[in-house]
């Protein structure tokens, strides 16, 4: 059986771990990575940083979440380079986290979480 975990990749550390608090409450029992800035603590992403989250994660699908553009990119690339599956959703960050969260923690299939992250679809 297929283990899913979370992946969330932020340009602020703050942010990144104010989703993660929250989310935490939901999900005790999923595998949740996370990454939020640069290394310095500077706003921004890391196509290294989001590798070694995906790598660490011990899920082998992750549900993939992300604020701006290049923490998708970083995700993107991360994921040609990694035998996992990244999901990357392009929805509200903090609303499609914890809703893959608790769907997670609550056993529901893969097929279900993906439904209802279909209806939060930012389409741009």
């Amino acid at each position: 059986m297929t283990k899913v975990g979370i992946l969330l990749v932020s340009h602020s550390k703050n942010l990144a771990q104010g989703i993660i608090d929250l989310v935490s409450e939901v999900a005790k029992d999923i595998p949740i990575t996370y990454c939020g800035g640069l290394e310095d603590g500077s706003i921004g992403t890391s196509f290294e940083i989001v590798q070694e989250r995906v790598e660490t994660n011990p899920a082998d699908t992750l549900l993939a979440f992300f604020d701006l553009g290049s923490a998708r990119m970083n995700m993107e690339l991360a994921a040609d380079f990694t035998d996992k599956q990244l999901l990357i959703q392009t929805v509200p960050v903090v609303e499609g986290c914890y809703t893959a969260a608790a769907l997670l923690q609550a056993g529901a299939d893969l097929e279900t979480i993906l439904e209802q992250l279909k209806e939060l679809t930012i389409n741009k």
